[in-house]
C-alpha cells in the first residue's frame, strides 16, 4: 500500500470511529482543545426556564426568553466562550440571569461589542469569560422591536462632537467640558464600548462626566434626544459656563439621506417644525 492510501485510510477510520462513538468524545476534545467549556452545561441539560436579559442603563428595557431554541442559541454561544483571569474595566452593558428552577439564579454581567481581547466581557462573581459578540448582534439585537436610527452611533456622537467643535470656537480651548450622556429617549442604544470610541475623538480638554460629578468642570454639556425615526434624529444639545451663567443651545435635525447622514444644527434658536 502507498504512504498516500495509508494516510486515506487511517483519516477514514479516524472519522468513522468519531461518528460512532458519539459526542460525548467529540465534546470533550473540544473543551481540552479550549475551543469549548463546560461551564454552562445546566443551560444544555434543560434546567433552564427562562433567561432575563435587562439593560443596564434603561431598567425598562428588559427582555425574557423562555422559548427553547432561543435558549439553546445562548448556550452554543456561551459554552464556547473562553475562560480568563480579568474581567474588562468598561461599565456593564446588561445583566443576563438564568433561572434554573426556582430559586437558584445564575447571573451575570456584560459588555456587548467586544471579544478576543485579553479581557472578559462576560462575568459573574467569581468568573470571568471573552464571549463572542454573536451574543449581542445575533441574539440580544433579536428581541428589539423598536425602530433605531440607521448608523446610530455616527448620527449620535457625531452631533455631540460637531456640537463640542463648534462651541469652542466662541469658549475657546482651555476651559474643561464635561459631558453628561443621561439621554433616557435613546438610554437603550448605548453601549459602553461605544462611549469609550467617542471619548477617544474629544478634545483633551473634553470628557465624559463620571458619577454624576458635574462640579469638577468648567463647562457642563448635557444632550436630550428629542425624537427619531429610522432616518431622522433630532436632539438638544446644552452647555452651560459656570463662570459666566451664560447657556447655549443646539437644535440638531439630521436627515439619512442617499446611505449617509447629513448633520444640521441651529444654536440658540430652535428651527420651525422642530
Amino acid at each position: 500500500m502507498s504512504r498516500k492510501n495509508y494516510w486515506l485510510v487511517f483519516i477514514c477510520i479516524v472519522v468513522f470511529s468519531t461518528i460512532f462513538s458519539g459526542c460525548g468524545r467529540i465534546d470533550d476534545a473540544a473543551v481540552s482543545l479550549g475551543i469549548k467549556n463546560k461551564d454552562f452545561d445546566y443551560i444544555r441539560d434543560g434546567k433552564i426556564s427562562k433567561v432575563v436579559i435587562q439593560n443596564k442603563r434603561d431598567k425598562g428595557f428588559t427582555f425574557i426568553v423562555t422559548d427553547k431554541d432561543a435558549i439553546k442559541d445562548l448556550y452554543d454561544i456561551l459554552s464556547s466562550s473562553k475562560p480568563v483571569d480579568n474581567k474588562i474595566t468598561l461599565d456593564p452593558d446588561y445583566i443576563l440571569e438564568f433561572h434554573e428552577g426556582v430559586k437558584q439564579v445564575h447571573k451575570f454581567s456584560y459588555v456587548a461589542g467586544l471579544d478576543k481581547k485579553d479581557a472578559g466581557n462576560l462575568y459573574s462573581e467569581d468568573k470571568v469569560y471573552i464571549v463572542s459578540k454573536r451574543l449581542d448582534d445575533d441574539i440580544i439585537k433579536n428581541f428589539w422591536n423598536i425602530r433605531i436610527p440607521k448608523e446610530f452611533n455616527n448620527v449620535y456622537y457625531q452631533s455631540m462632537l460637531k456640537a463640542v467643535k463648534d462651541y469652542r470656537k466662541s469658549a475657546g480651548d482651555k476651559k474643561t467640558i464635561g459631558i453628561d450622556i443621561n439621554d433616557e429617549e435613546v438610554a437603550k442604544f448605548i453601549l459602553s464600548m461605544d462611549l469609550k470610541d467617542f471619548s477617544g475623538n474629544l478634545d483633551s480638554k473634553s470628557e465624559i462626566i463620571q458619577n454624576d460629578d458635574r462640579n469638577k468642570y468648567d463647562i457642563t454639556m448635557d444632550i436630550e434626544t428629542q425624537g427619531y425615526k429610522t432616518d431622522i434624529y433630532k436632539c438638544i444639545i446644552t452647555f452651560y459656563d459656570k463662570s459666566t451663567k451664560k447657556e447655549n443651545k443646539y437644535y440638531f435635525i439630521n436627515n439619512y439621506e442617499l446611505g449617509s447622514w447629513r448633520f444640521s444644527f441651529t444654536k440658540d434658536k430652535e428651527p420651525e417644525n422642530f
